[in-house]
């Protein structure tokens, strides 16, 4: 009681200082951490730059935001936390979720820094967003005119973006350093120091007196998630998502060169961390897809597992995050790139020889088969030219700069071409794959016919019998006409298989369904594993497709494409699964993989479309002469950002081309994975 009672006395003491002291100094602005962004609005104003022009500010970004679709967030503190600006407009980006389509200005008002923070593949190139700070933004922050800096950078991004000239800021001088109001005085500055030892050490007397731990929290969202309003939540969990598949891919093929170069036992815990990113990627895939399906979640529901979502990305990310180091001390390219150099150009040679045979292979198709047979990888030697010429351009350099004696950017460089390089085998392999998959899709069409006949003739027989169900007879008529549609195009000599097979087996599977009332549970059974080798082909190949398609082109894939392309897979797996014991929840499972795929091929190549490269087809990556574009090289992930600064240790980044720092993709989540900007100080 004692102890209590000179707590309550201690407390109370203090209370008092604080007071005084409060009373008698002027409130300074403390320093931020990255912050979490307004809940609503894009204007975070910790230190009251705007104050009446709040208003034109907003109206600015929602010009942007209406003409471009491109939401500019801007952020005023004191300072940066002693950061430096860009890392701290970057952490905040990153920690809010902020998409591809979405900028960030950060503004010091004390510090006199600022920084904007893009995605890497922000339609924006560095010269566009340089233009943009020099005419627009660093005018108006050098007067103190903090509304001007935000509506000159929206202004001047929504002229760029429209292929206009910047327009110059018109600048209205503010008031200097709006988040101070005066420094205080030494004797303040003396009371503050009791106030922070008294609140020390009655902190430290009531955690000796507390005796009790703090209740855990149970269920809802994790508490810096709890705030946050559902739309930004359902935007961060979105770009979370396509963040942390990006980095899962780069990392398992990275993981595959390791394996490839040092043998499974010296890559086991790095193969044992990518498999645990995966689950949790998995887990946040099979979450969105829920969310998209056609069965509504009330709000509270959709809250916490967009909030599990973000989680499980964030785990993902931190376990990849946790191995890079040690892995980039495996691989160790700056001291073994004379050695990788070698062995990637000759691998370069053998994939040149496996293009051409995959161009005449795609012409054998075209005289066999319709174009619909091989759309799905008519492009691919294009692409894979393309790959092979960006990968051919990166050991050039990299030979280049071994000569003057800079290895970490010959790393970089071997770094890019490896994962050129193998982007290239995967499409060139997509090719030779198809003519296997038309072929044994035309081989088994002959028994798929003779199924369906049988099927037919027993619908047939229960009609006559008087046991026809509902549209038993208008699915019967669907079905032979198929049936026939197919002998019809087998007959002409050139039809697609595959097409074929799906038609066959989406006939033949409505026929099934109106049957099933009247066949006992073997006859079904039976007919479920007569059709589950061709419906799993089917699906196969097509998730193939789609797996190489967003893989090879994922720097402009949205997150609903990789959503159904994850679910696809996780169908077909049960189909494989099952296929034993439960053949017809088999066929279901696999006949659904196949639609999934394809919603997700379909989602992915609009998503393509769209896409607009930053680079805007300039020069190669890294600089210097050749004719190669790195626009394929962003369009396919291999490029993941390009900052300015110096090089990086263990081939992760390397100053060049006028202090550009290029970086390609490596083992890791998202702490490896570098973002754009502009900025300095004013």
């Amino acid at each position: 009681m004692a102890r209590r009672g000179l707590l309550r006395l201690w407390l109370a003491g203090t209370c008092a200082l604080v007071g005084g002291a409060v009373a008698l100094t002027p409130a300074p602005a403390l320093a931020e951490e990255p912050v979490t962004l307004a809940s609503s609005g894009q204007i975070t104003d910790k230190v009251d730059a705007l104050g009446a022009r709040r208003g034109e500010v907003t109206q600015a970004l929602d010009t942007l935001d209406r003409d471009q679709k491109v939401q500019l967030y801007v952020v005023y503190v004191a300072d940066f936390s002693g950061r430096g600006a860009q890392a701290w407009a970057d952490d905040t980006a990153v920690k809010n979720g902020l998409g591809r389509r979405d900028m960030l200005m950060a503004v010091g008002t004390s510090a006199r820094q600022y920084a904007v923070s893009v995605d890497p593949s922000f339609k924006l190139t560095d010269a566009q967003l340089d233009d943009v700070a020099s005419v627009a933004i660093e005018p108006a922050l050098r007067q103190n005119d903090w509304a001007g800096a935000a509506i000159g950078a929206a202004n001047g991004y929504n002229a760029a973006l429209s292929g206009k000239p910047v327009p110059p800021v018109q600048v209205q001088p503010g008031k200097a350093d709006p988040g101070v109001g005066g420094g205080p005085s030494a004797w303040t500055c003396f009371l503050i120091a009791i106030v922070a030892a008294a609140i020390g050490v009655g902190l430290w007397l009531w955690l000796r007196s507390r005796k009790k731990k703090a209740p855990q929290a149970t269920g809802g969202a994790p508490a810096p998630l709890a705030d946050v309003p559902l739309p930004q939540l359902d935007a961060q969990a979105s770009q979370l998502l396509i963040d942390t598949d990006d980095a899962v891919r780069t990392s398992e093929q990275e993981l595959g060169f390791a394996t490839a170069q040092f043998g499974e036992e010296s890559t086991v815990r790095f193969a044992e961390t990518l498999a645990a990113a995966k689950d949790h990627l998995n887990a946040a895939f099979r979450l969105r897809q829920k969310l998209d399906d056609d069965e509504p979640e009330d709000d509270p529901t959709r809250h916490a597992w967009l909030a599990e979502i973000i989680t499980r990305c964030q785990e993902a990310n931190q376990r990849l995050d946790a191995e890079a180091a040690d892995f980039d001390r495996l691989r160790d390219l700056g001291k073994r790139a004379p050695e990788a150099i070698g062995e990637l150009e000759g691998s370069a040679q053998v994939l040149t020889g496996r293009l051409e045979a995959a161009r005449a292979t795609l012409s054998g198709l075209a005289a066999k088969y319709p174009a619909s047979a091989s759309a799905s990888v008519a492009d691919n030697p294009r692409q894979a030219a393309d790959r092979l010429a960006f990968a051919n351009e990166q050991l050039t350099q990299a030979g280049r700069a071994l000569g003057t004696g800079d290895g970490n950017r010959a790393a970089v460089m071997v770094r890019a071409a490896e994962e050129a390089l193998g982007q290239t085998g995967q499409l060139v392999e997509a090719v030779e794959r198809r003519v296997s998959e038309l072929g044994q899709a035309e081989s088994g069409l002959p028994a798929l016919l003779a199924e369906t006949d049988k099927d037919v003739a027993e619908g047939r027989a229960a009609v006559q019998a008087g046991h026809a169900q509902g549209d038993l007879t208008q699915v019967l008529a669907g079905a032979e006409s198929v049936a026939a549609a197919v002998r019809a195009e087998m007959a002409s000599g050139s039809f697609d298989p595959l097409d074929a097979v799906r038609r066959l087996e989406e006939a033949d599977g409505a026929l099934d369904a109106s049957l099933a009332d009247i066949r006992d549970l073997e006859a079904r059974q039976q007919r479920a594993r007569a059709a589950l080798d061709q419906a799993a082909l089917a699906a196969r190949s097509r998730i193939a497709a789609a797996e190489d398609f967003i893989n090879t082109n994922r720097g402009g894939v949205g997150s609903e494409a990789r959503t159904r392309l994850a679910e696809a897979r996780r169908q077909y797996d049960q189909a494989v699964a099952a296929s034993s014991s439960d053949p017809i929840a088999a066929l279901e499972a696999a006949q659904r993989a196949d639609q999934l795929a394809a919603s997700a091929q379909e989602l992915a190549e609009g998503d393509v479309r769209g896409y607009q490269s930053p680079m805007g087809g300039g020069g190669g990556f890294g600089g210097g002469g050749g004719g190669g574009s790195s626009t394929g090289a962003m369009l396919g992930g291999i490029l993941i950002g390009t900052l300015l600064g110096g090089g990086g240790g263990g081939g992760r980044g390397s100053s060049q081309g006028g202090g550009r720092r290029v970086t390609p993709g490596s083992f890791g989540g998202g702490a490896t994975r570098g973002r754009r900007g502009a900025g300095g100080r004013f």
